[in-house]
């Protein structure tokens, strides 16, 4: 992929905060001294390179991908969708969106998940896809299950799905995690209240998309995603609209 030129710096104060108490292992791995700010370079300006034409037809479908089309996985069937959007809202094409995913009981399909949960063996919990030219994506995929985990007394994680996208460049990846509209165990996530402003959290929580559900089958939760862009012009040694 051709050099795009430097990226923009990222803004630190819409990302959630490293050190909180709450969070218990950011005590331990939250950075002692202030970070330092870089330029960009070339392993970061170019890539990713992934074979765009190793894609098979159930990678974006995690309800039968890991059974290869053989048997269905065990939950309530949704639907994923929305659109990867660049910084001025322009549709981003052919751009690599990944997903990984507890099963319906809140369980991972990984020898150190030892959660009490089954699982399903019929789900594998990743899925994989690529923006159309308008930058929309989809996954067809099972609701996962809420699960506890060892942070504070009785600490549980609401429901959620792991997304990994790349941009234009390698230094635009981005790895996030989308929320269900209605969850209560959001506002009890130590996880989640790392993010102080509101409404940068509610950014990613996906609702309800009743327009795109299908009767008597699945849900949809609509869930765009916008990307930092490439360095913006210069007004008075300053980055236009920081």
């Amino acid at each position: 992929m051709a050099d795009l030129g430097p990226l923009i710096p990222r803004n630190r104060d819409i990302h959630p905060v490293p050190y909180d108490p709450g969070y218990k292992t950011s005590v331990a791995r939250s950075p002692s001294q202030p970070l330092l700010s870089m330029e960009s370079g070339a392993s970061e300006e170019t890539g990713p390179t992934f074979g765009h034409g190793t894609f098979g037809a159930l990678d974006n479908n995690l309800i039968m991908n890991f059974s290869k089309g053989t048997a269905p996985a065990i939950g309530e069937r949704i639907l994923m969708h929305g659109k990867v959007l660049d910084e001025r809202g322009r549709g981003v094409p052919n751009t690599l969106v990944e997903i990984w995913q507890a099963n319906a009981g809140g369980r991972y399909r990984h020898k150190k998940d030892g959660y009490l949960a089954p699982l399903d063996p019929n789900f594998g919990g990743c899925g994989r896809t690529l923006t159309d030219d308008e930058g929309n994506y989809q996954f067809l995929t099972i609701r996962p299950g809420a699960y506890p985990w060892p942070n504070r007394g009785n600490d549980w994680r609401p429901m959620h799905i792991h997304i990994s996208v790349f941009g234009h460049s390698f230094g635009q990846r981005l790895i996030t995690q989308m929320y269900f509209q209605g969850d209560p165990l959001i506002d009890l996530c130590p996880i989640a209240a790392t993010i102080k402003n509101r409404s940068q959290l509610d950014r990613l929580v996906a609702p309800l998309d009743m327009s795109n559900s299908r009767p008597l089958d699945f849900l949809a939760y609509k869930f765009d995603i916008v990307l930092r862009g490439r360095r913006q012009t210069m007004f008075e040694n300053k980055l236009e609209g920081m």
